[in-house]
């Protein structure tokens, strides 16, 4: 397969936000117990937290992580997760169906979120409770003075404010599954006036309003212009969420899975405008795409109903997984303009690039890598390729082509980054990389994850599917030949000389 990519600082989306390359932790399953929090584990710290858990994180290089939920988080009472652990109460969570012993609660997670160099992305419980409740977490929390709730953090061992700086206005409030389910107008009124009395708090944060909670929900686009229509002013973003699946393994169509994506990102960007169009307004509202992945391999499988943090949804990863993530993230570096913030969903053990044994062994998935590479090397400002390749046609979508790419370049650094999915099942590329106006960049660093079976997947002590380095692509001054293996994850680096 021949194919070309040009390539020009002209042709910049946007600067890209490090907070795109964040992640998320629910009470949920097996991630914070037995995944970010193992008291009985040998690496474990002092404040029971996994140290081998940290290190991989910061492999990552995740810069923010979403908290407590997620579904969890409509019938979350945040007050049962500080102060003395021991005088902490049991509550049974409707929404996973298990028991919440709240050892592990707010300011625990923020000493996680301090040795793991990341910042919290703290959500509210709009669902079984309300503006009252969210503007008092935002008080215990932010505030420095002398007020009841900034006291009791004080009480609790916390003199200095935590400065949480970014808030989830709840949680798929739209879903006939989360507790406190709500019409649009009636959370738009509720949202509207929360973040109006969390910004009265402290004016330095900013809020996110729950999109729906996906692109197939019968309320997409409607609710999310009837909720804007209400809070547009008080609110900075909208959340937007997707999963995607191939339960019938249709590989040509899953990792066509992007065009879809494509669509709904668009979709929710014209939503905004338009409300912003109608108010005369001259803010934008920006997107924070709080919850995306694959997901589909772990079902549902059995638990004990009110048990303590259960097994749940452990997705093991394989290769065409690795894949499309990476298609993702490059498609929602395409929007780097508008999204502004991204969390992988989840980190550890549920869905997660991280799986643990709880009290024992650890492995890197294989969706961990392609988020590792962009994360570490995609930062600076996005740019758009122009790219000329082959299409195919598969069972759910047409003229889907062969090569996704995404580029970014490092003013500071001086760098380039090039990140490249070769679709096709049984054809390598030979791509033509032409630059325009990047005059002395030159390849460093080429590496790729090719030649495993669709299916391949890690495992304790076996990470099998994992990336390599390969030679140095030729070079004829501004045009480079790059060679890639069919069906395969690439990442081209280069430096100006």
């Amino acid at each position: 397969m021949k194919a070309s990519i040009t390539l020009a600082k002209e042709f910049k989306t946007g600067d890209i936000d490090p907070r795109l390359y964040g992640s998320f932790i629910e009470h949920l399953g097996r991630a914070v117990y037995g995944g970010i929090y193992d008291p009985s584990h040998p690496t474990a710290d002092e404040d029971g937290l996994r140290l081998d858990v940290i290190d991989l994180v910061k492999e990552l290089n995740v810069p923010l992580v979403r908290y407590p939920g997620g579904n969890f988080v409509s019938g979350y009472n945040w007050e049962d997760g500080v102060g003395p652990v021991e005088k902490r109460p049991k509550r049974l969570d409707l929404a996973w169906g298990t028991t919440e012993p709240n050892t592990f609660g707010t300011n625990e997670f923020m000493k996680w979120c301090k040795k793991a160099n990341a910042e919290c992305m703290m959500a509210v419980n709009l669902g079984t409770r309300g503006a009252d409740e969210a503007r008092n977490l935002v008080e215990y929390m932010n505030h420095k003075g002398n007020s009841a709730w900034a006291d009791l953090r004080r009480s609790h061992g916390f003199e200095e404010p935590w400065g949480v700086k970014l808030w989830c206005l709840g949680n798929e409030m739209d879903g006939a599954w989360q507790m406190g389910a709500k019409t649009a107008v009636d959370y738009g009124k509720l949202a509207n006036e929360a973040s109006k009395m969390m910004k009265w708090t402290d004016g330095s944060i900013e809020t996110v309003l729950c999109g729906s909670s996906s692109r197939n929900s019968p309320t997409f686009g409607e609710w999310e212009a009837q909720a804007l229509d209400i809070a547009y002013d008080s609110v900075d973003y909208v959340s937007l969420h997707q999963y995607y699946e191939n339960r019938a393994d249709d590989t040509p169509s899953f990792l066509a899975k992007t065009l879809e994506l494509e669509e709904f990102i668009y979709s929710v960007i014209c939503v905004c405008d338009y409300i912003k169009a109608k108010k005369r307004s001259k803010k934008t509202i920006n997107l924070s795409f709080d919850e995306w992945n694959v997901w589909y391999h772990s079902d549902n499988a059995p638990y004990e109903r009110w048990s303590y943090s259960p097994p749940r949804l452990e997705d093991i990863y394989n290769f065409e997984d690795a894949l499309l993530t990476g298609s993702m993230l490059i498609t929602l570096l395409r929007h780097a303009d508008r999204i502004k913030i991204a969390c992988l969903a989840q980190l550890v053990n549920v869905i997660a690039p991280i799986f643990t044994e709880t009290g024992g062994r650890i492995f890197r998935q294989t969706i961990f890598y392609p988020f590792e590479h962009l994360s570490n090397y995609g930062r600076g400002a996005a740019l758009k390729p122009i790219i000329k390749c082959p299409k195919y046609d598969c069972r759910q979508f047409c003229d889907v082509p062969y090569i996704e790419s995404i580029a970014t370049y490092d003013e500071e650094r001086e760098e380039l980054a090039i990140f490249l999915v070769n679709k096709s099942l049984d054809e390598a590329a030979d791509i033509e990389i032409k630059l325009l106006d990047l005059d002395g960049f030159t390849p460093f660093e080429f590496i790729s994850m090719d030649g495993y079976d669709k299916k391949a997947v890690n495992g304790f002590g076996s990470e099998k599917v994992a990336p390599h380095l390969n030679p140095i692509p030729e070079a004829d001054g501004a045009v480079i030949n790059l060679h890639t293996k069919a069906f395969s994850w690439n990442v081209l680096r280069l430096k100006k000389q």
